[in-house]
């Protein structure tokens, strides 16, 4: 019995421990700072790469000052902060939502859109503007439970 304990509170602990999803590889996370330096000085300004200073701050891993340094957004993205959250099955959900207007707009930064505008939370608690993706306006979502999505 006490083995079969043991055992029980073992796989609790590794399901619980265990990330959700694995963070990027080095070749992964080199690539991501290659493409996101823009300006080819070895650092990103939140000019070049709105979404990586938004991941940070969703993560409360903020940064200092105007620019990140190459060795520190290679420790985030290799901690999994900069890694994609799943959207939940029929996004936008509604409920009592409590991100301000400023956590609404990193987490849509977050997923690759760019020149969000017009942000307001509807009745349902659901925040919802517009946003730039591939040259586009598409109107974009964010729910109670950080859900983004965009149409």
């Amino acid at each position: 019995m006490y083995l079969k304990v043991l055992a029980m509170t073992g796989l609790a602990f590794f399901a619980f421990a265990s990330p959700s999803s694995a963070a990027m590889t080095d070749a992964q996370c080199e690539a991501a700072f290659v493409s996101a330096d823009t300006s080819k000085d070895g650092m990103i300004t939140e000019a070049e790469a709105a979404r990586y200073f938004a991941y940070a701050r969703i993560a409360s891993k903020p940064v200092s000052g105007t620019t990140m340094t190459k060795a520190d957004f290679m420790a985030q993205c290799k901690a999994g902060v900069y890694d994609e959250a799943k959207v939940d099955p029929g996004a936008p959900l509604a409920g009592s939502n409590s991100f301000t207007e400023a956590q609404a707009k990193d987490r849509i930064l977050a997923h690759g859109y760019g020149s969000v505008s017009g942000l307001k939370k509807d009745d349902k608690g659901i925040w919802r503007g517009t946003a730039m993706q591939d040259n586009r306006s598409v109107n974009v979502a964010v729910d109670y439970k950080g859900n983004v999505v965009g149409n």
